[in-house]
């Protein structure tokens, strides 16, 4: 432990030393970057700063002469470092001389063939099978190219680096050689010095030499495990999955929204999951913590998966998981991106109208969604109800039993009107419908089991469980397009902070239009009413600051745009009072007016 926190700590100095000196030699060298709209900078910032990564990370790493008995055969782990150098150096030149997207994929691809030849030696039983080692070496290239495709935004792909670094040397040393580990928390230090130039707003950049070696070393380690037998292959590989989640999820939103936009998948451009963040109104620095934020459920998730000991116990975590991936990017791919062309060549293709009827008609996207909720949901309540050598007699049923329960469900979900609800008015209204829909399904599933089975080996737990975990997760997917756009709504760094004067049901009415109509650039931040009831309280989720003698301090804590009269009591002496107060501190006050004409 000693040993790593040496390694960590020289790598966070060298590279905040090293990122100095690139820093003030970029400009002599011409490595600075012109203000470009895709990176989200002003100012001409120098680049390169990979140098610094790459020099901190060695830095770091040359600690292990400390211990000299980690290094072992070098052959074992000196090829991973070897392949993020190679990519060091084609990151460099591409600095330098601008290479095309396509030498770039081609030399990620010859050093990922060199590296798996290199990590499967001349031993011809260490080889992957021959498609194994195809996706391999593709792997490899798509880390290495989906670090640099992240590297949009200020503290980014450093940040998430540094993220899946930790998590990387946290979960999997004992599928790594030591050496390889240190090389992990040597890289994590080398990034963390690099944020202290990188941050928002940040004074150096990386450079395709900084992201390409940050992939390349975390795509070399991430292959090592499929070397070490036929099981390694499974379990780290979806951790794996899991700790890289946001350079894969980011890659693979990127180009196939480009692709059904008929927009070429190498044109760079601000469609990344970043910047949609941004487009929702987050700032740069919450659009890029939300994306930390990330890495670290998906480490969680990672973290958890090792503790369950295997694939199948936590199966149910990693599949709502994935689903809240999925949930978030159809959330993301409804912001707009490429001047109302999104989607055009999905729209112009042959096959338009049938995934029209598909999307729309059938709800082909809900019904599948509700398929995995209803698998995961009915196992998980198996999971509760059981343990251990119980588990395994009972879990032939769940298996027998699932057909049957996802044909009753659905049915019982399509009979209840559930399919017919919206998701982006989706609220308390909606309880009862998905009440009705889970409570039918389960009295429809135990009907089944009593008609086919005579409810042998079931459990009236089981279906208790089964149905709280599916009404949690239905009401939780309905509800989250609806609250995404709340948070979105609550972060707009560009909409106008507004105080509701009155907390009655016009009050009510504007806070729920405001948070409805994001064309409104409306936040409610607060309300005043003369009401002491409603006095710290919170209605609507918005939180009541007190009466009308609280005004000028409400203005002046939180910042508040704009004054809106919301209730009609509010005239005479008491709106003149307040027009003069806002009026003192420059806030224009604006009034509701309610009619139907």
């Amino acid at each position: 432990m000693v040993l790593y926190v040496i390694v960590f700590v020289l790598a966070t100095a060298c590279s905040v030393a090293g990122g100095g000196l690139v820093r003030r030699y970029a400009a002599a060298a011409g490595a600075v970057v012109p203000p470009r709209t895709d990176r989200w900078h002003r100012d001409p910032t120098p680049t390169m700063g990979g140098i610094a990564i790459a020099a901190g990370t060695v830095a770091g790493f040359l600690a292990i002469l400390l211990q000299p008995d980690l290094i072992g055969d070098p052959a074992e782990w000196l090829p991973v470092p070897a392949a993020a150098f190679a990519m060091f150096v084609l990151g460099l030149l591409d600095d330098r001389l601008q290479l095309s997207p396509v030498a770039k994929l081609v030399g990620s691809l010859i050093v990922g063939a060199f590296l798996v030849l290199a990590l499967g030696g001349t031993d011809p039983g260490n080889a992957l099978p021959s498609l194994y080692t195809l996706v391999a070496i593709v792997w490899f290239a798509g880390i290495s190219h989906a670090m640099n495709l992240l590297d949009n935004m200020d503290g980014l792909a450093a940040g998430v680096a540094l993220i899946a670094a930790a998590f990387a040397a946290l979960l999997l040393p004992e599928f790594l050689h030591p050496a390889l580990v240190l090389w992990l928390v040597a890289l994590a230090g080398a990034l963390l010095g690099f944020l202290y130039w990188n941050r928002s707003r940040a004074r150096l950049f990386m450079g395709d030499c900084g992201s390409l070696f940050i992939g390349g070393l975390l795509g070399a380690i991430s292959l090592v495990p499929s070397f070490g037998g036929p099981l390694a292959f499974i379990s780290p590989t979806v951790i794996l999955v899991l700790i890289l989640i946001v350079p894969l999820f980011d890659t693979a939103f990127v180009l196939v929204l480009r692709r059904l936009a008929g927009r070429q998948a190498t044109k760079g451009g601000t469609d990344h999951v970043s910047h949609r963040l941004v487009s929702l109104g987050f700032s740069e620095r919450s659009a890029v913590r939300v994306l930390y934020a990330l890495g670290i459920v998906g480490g969680g998730t990672g973290w958890f998966v090792m503790q369950g000991g295997g694939i199948e116990p936590v199966l149910p975590v990693v599949a709502l998981f994935s689903v809240g991936i999925v949930l978030l990017g159809i959330y993301l791919a409804r912001v707009p991106a490429y001047n109302a062309e999104d989607f055009r060549a999905l729209q112009k293709s042959s096959f338009a109208p049938f995934l029209k009827d598909l999307a729309f008609r059938f709800h082909v996207g809900e019904v599948l969604l509700d398929i995995v909720l209803i698998a995961v949901a009915y196992y998980l309540a198996y999971r509760i109800r059981f343990d251990g050598q119980d588990l395994d007699n009972f879990l032939p049923y769940f298996t027998l039993s699932l057909p049957a329960v996802l044909g009753c469900k659905l049915l019982a979900m399509y009979l209840s009107g559930l399919y017919r609800r919206s998701w982006e008015t989706f609220g308390l209204r909606d309880l009862s419908t998905v009440v009705r829909a889970v409570g039918f399904g389960s009295l429809l599933s135990i009907m089944a089991a009593a008609y086919l089975y005579r409810l042998e080996g079931f459990s009236r737990t089981v279906y208790v469980l089964d149905a709280l975990f599916l009404a949690v997760a239905i009401v939780a997917t309905r509800a989250s397009f609806r609250s995404m756009n709340l948070l979105a709504s609550a972060r707009n760094k560009r909409s106008r902070r507004v105080l509701v004067c009155g907390a009655g049901a016009f009050g009510q009415t504007l806070v729920r239009e405001m948070r409805a109509n994001p064309r409104w650039k409306m936040n409610p931040i607060a309300f005043l009413d003369d009401d002491p009831m409603k006095h710290r309280r919170w209605i609507m989720g918005v939180p009541v600051r007190g009466n009308l003698e609280h005004l000028q301090d409400t203005l002046q804590r939180y910042a508040i745009d704009e004054v809106i009269l919301s209730s009609a009591a509010i005239n005479g002496s008491i709106e003149e009072r307040i027009r003069q107060t806002c009026a003192a501190l420059n806030r224009p006050v604006r009034r509701l007016h309610m009619e139907i004409r």
